[in-house]
């Protein structure tokens, strides 16, 4: 047949398209921010993101170093030069500690804090114990340091009325190291070590040598606020003071003294008007070595 016609085919009906079908999408790169997690029933490879932390507040002891200069020049007025803020702040600062544990000196140095603070305004009073805050809080952060000897030189004081300059802190650490040596031997002949600066200033020369004898300690095992007694003196007052304060903070047994190491050094014989003694110098540890080595 010239003209043939093919049959047409029998048409299947297709089956439809769900449109609920979602799209294929394309594979997501991998970020490392990711970890692979495998679900072992499933045989899958799956992303899941990190678990984010929060944004917590980071302290840093710089921080309160600028917070305590900012503080101390509010203090800072016509009636009021900066030595005088400071030589108050350090004195105001010791007389609240020796209080709570020297009850032998307790109506002098009271009185002397009252005298010194009614100077001030109401609003001014309110920000010594902010000054005293930020002490605390960065040498909480950062035990080994100098703090008020920084602030000290920082805010120029050095070269006002003592004309004092004070070691700082990496010398000190460096000759501790070279000098406080073999302190677990003689911990465990004595019991404990002393430690004393006849010309302490603000104290950075003791906190170096307490901290290199604090980590040979720690090495044996042995707690050196029960092993460490520390002493220092020196011939002025706010720079003795500001060694007693720094000690008495870090935990410390101790005691120092105001006056001339060498015209008037240290005796039993002495008057203790001018000695200042740190808070755990009175635990029950250091007070039964007492009781001992008076009988």
């Amino acid at each position: 047949m010239a003209f043939w016609n093919r049959k047409k085919k029998r048409t299947t009906a297709k089956p439809k398209i769900n449109a609920s079908i979602s799209k294929v999408e394309k594979p997501k790169k991998i970020s490392e921010k990711h970890d692979f997690v495998v679900h072992k029933e499933e045989h899958q490879v799956s992303l899941s993101p990190k678990p984010k932390m929060k944004n917590l507040p980071t302290f840093k002891p710089d921080r309160y170093e600028k917070e305590f200069m900012n503080i101390f020049r509010q203090l800072v007025s016509e009636k009021n030069r900066p030595w005088d803020i400071w030589k108050d702040f350090i004195v105001m600062s010791a007389c609240s500690i020796s209080n709570s544990v020297d009850k032998s000196q307790y109506d002098k140095r009271e009185k002397r804090y009252l005298d010194i603070i009614r100077h001030y305004s109401k609003s001014k009073q309110e920000l010594f114990p902010q000054l005293f805050a930020n002490l605390v809080m960065s040498l909480e952060m950062n035990p080994e340091q100098d703090f008020l000897g920084k602030m000290y030189m920082s805010l120029n004081l050095g070269y006002d009325e003592l004309k004092q300059i004070f070691t700082p802190y990496d010398m000190c650490r460096l000759m501790a190291k070279i000098t406080i040596t073999d302190v677990t031997e003689k911990v465990r002949k004595d019991g404990y070590i002393t430690i004393n600066d006849p010309c302490c200033g603000a104290g950075a020369n003791l906190i170096a040598a307490i901290h290199e004898a604090r980590k040979q300690l720690e090495k044996e095992n042995y707690n050196y606020q029960n092993h460490l007694l520390v002493s220092g003196q020196d011939i002025e007052e706010v720079p003795a003071l500001m060694c007693y304060i720094q000690l008495s903070l870090l935990g410390i047994a101790g005691y120092f003294k105001v006056g001339n190491s060498l015209t008037k050094p240290m005796t039993m014989a002495d008057d203790l008007k001018n000695y200042w003694f740190t808070p755990i110098y009175f635990s029950d540890v250091w007070t039964m070595r007492r009781l001992f080595h008076s009988i």
